[in-house]
């Protein structure tokens, strides 16, 4: 059977509904590079047909920027590693709100509150409460959270605080993970997850790739994705960063960006899925494309350590392309 054919049968599988395999999933994300573009264009027909012209737009607050304790080889808020960024504690819930105003009045339909640490303290914790608890009454934007490590306690307050959903990444495939982390475990990080699900939490979680890991790794990541099925995914493209182990490591070709978002999308069908960090460095348009290629979601204005596009830049390039930010 040609690549065309079968991006096409697994394509009415989607619509009729049904998953693909995993060996169908392989596949996909090995088809040749001249079918790319046909596997796109086939997973922004499933974006449309499932979750229409809408983008998701979210911006983020890293309420917490300081050493973090572990020592995850990509991130410049590690203490293990000498990089120069700016620290800073949690801000008063007055400073937050404020500029959840602004995100909203730019447009934002989420607002994430992330925060540099393995886990909250007790006191932290109920700081970010508080925090939540103003934005709730003072702005009316979706809450959404990424603490790290929760119990099973914290998580239950935050959904009684109507947090929407509690992001928490894989951050790369499982065999993979012992190189990029060695202070936690990925089971860890999917305990995580199941702690925040069971509470009643809708999961966003992702990765970033390009930390050196192979294509194989990263179908490895995506297959993970879809048994957990995230109402959100969120995929990062490194930007490496100085004093960090990878500040070396090459960018991916744009080829192998397109492939994994596109076969998400086909495991995917009903999730968001979001262009994070590193698509203003990493991409030649910023997201245009991906965004006809099965993402539908992006965070604007800037991440945890890097600025990002403009609101109304990123606004005006998702209207360019025919779609409602």
């Amino acid at each position: 059977m040609s690549a065309l054919k079968f991006i096409k049968e697994c394509q009415e599988k989607v619509f009729s509904g049904e998953r693909i395999s995993v060996e169908d999933a392989k596949n996909l994300f090995n088809v040749p590079n001249e079918d790319l573009k046909e596997l796109a264009k086939c997973a922004n027909e499933i974006t449309r047909d499932y979750n229409g012209n809408k983008v998701d737009v979210e911006q983020l607050n890293n309420i917490k920027k300081n050493a973090c304790s572990e020592d995850c080889t990509f991130c410049g808020q590690s203490a293990f590693f000498d990089t120069g960024i700016e620290t800073y504690q949690l801000p008063s819930p007055e400073e937050v709100v404020t500029k959840a105003k602004k995100a909203k009045e730019e447009g934002a339909e989420s607002y994430c509150l992330v925060a540099a640490w393995r886990e909250p303290s007790k006191k932290d914790f109920t700081n970010v409460c508080n925090i939540i608890t103003e934005i709730n009454e003072k702005v009316g934007i979706s809450v959404e959270c990424s603490l790290g490590f929760l119990t099973k306690e914290q998580a239950k307050k935050l959904k009684e605080l109507k947090v929407k959903r509690y992001n928490h990444n894989l951050e790369t495939a499982k065999s993979k993970f012992p190189e990029i982390c060695t202070t936690h475990t990925y089971q860890d990080r999917l305990d995580t997850l199941e702690i925040a699900r069971e509470a009643g939490l809708e999961l966003c979680t992702g990765g970033i790739i390009g930390l050196g890991e192979t294509r194989e790794q990263r179908m490895e990541m995506t297959l993970e994705l879809a048994r957990i099925y995230p109402e959100e995914v969120t995929i990062n493209i490194l930007v490496p960063v100085p004093g960090t182990p990878l500040e070396l490591q090459v960018n991916l070709p744009n080829s192998e960006i397109t492939r994994i978002f596109s076969v998400i999308r086909f495991l995917l069908p009903e999730s968001v899925i979001k262009i994070s960090g590193g698509r203003e460095t990493n991409l030649d348009d910023a997201g245009e494309e991906l965004l006809q290629s099965g993402a539908n979601g992006i965070i604007t204005q800037g991440y945890l350590t890097m600025d990002g596009n403009d609101a109304q830049k990123d606004r005006k390039m998702i209207e360019k392309i025919g779609l409602e930010a």
